[in-house]
């Protein structure tokens, strides 16, 4: 007899992911952990930051981050948060380089 696979976890079983995150996240059609793991935290960030502008803040990066390491974004040291803050800027500079082009 086959093993039926595991059901995808939800984003809205993720640890650090609220409702507003969840329903953010379908809208730009991250509805799984699998769906966020195949495009990254950072990634996402951008997607959301573009569709919903500054509504989406760093925290919402941390928290998607701890989520998918399974631990909670207030234990993300200082050095984490700085090197995704950095990330996320250059990242949202070269989508916004791309966008002017």
């Amino acid at each position: 007899m086959r093993e039926r696979p595991a059901p995808a976890t939800s984003v809205a079983d993720m640890r650090n992911l609220g409702p507003f995150m969840h329903q953010a996240l379908a809208e730009i059609d991250i509805v799984s952990e699998a769906d966020l793991r195949a495009v990254g935290a950072l990634a996402a960030f951008v997607r959301l930051r573009f569709r919903f502008g500054r509504r989406i803040t760093y925290n919402a990066l941390w928290g998607m981050e701890a989520a998918l390491a399974g631990t909670d974004w207030r234990d993300l040291s200082a050095a984490t948060k700085a090197r995704l803050r950095a990330e996320a800027e250059a990242a949202l500079q070269r989508a916004a380089d791309r966008a002017g082009a």
